[in-house]
C-alpha cells in the first residue's frame, strides 16, 4: 500500500492528519536536520497504522516535504 505524506517539521505537536484515503499530513516537533524529521514521520505513521517502523519504506521525498511511503505486507511462510 502506498501513501502520500506531507511532512511538517518544527510543529508544536506530533500529529497525523488524514486528508484523503491515502494522503496524510504529518506534523512533527523534530527539525528537518540530520534525518530527524523523517525518522519521526516514520515512527508516527507506524503508530497510526499499528505496524512496526521496519514495515514502512520511504520511496520518495527524503529531502522534500512531499513524501511517498510504502507499507510492506506481512509475508508468512
Amino acid at each position: 500500500m502506498l501513501i502520500k505524506v506531507k511532512a511538517i517539521p518544527n510543529s508544536s505537536k506530533n500529529e497525523v492528519i488524514q486528508k484523503t484515503e491515502n494522503s496524510f499530513w504529518v506534523k512533527t516537533k523534530e527539525p528537518a536536520q540530520d534525518n530527524r524529521a523523517n525518522n519521526s514521520v516514520k515512527e508516527l505513521l507506524a503508530e497510526k497504522f499499528k505496524v512496526s517502523p521496519s514495515r514502512l519504506r520511504m520511496i520518495k521525498g527524503a529531502r522534500t516535504p512531499s513524501k511517498i511511503f510504502e507499507i510492506l505486507e506481512n509475508k508468512m511462510f
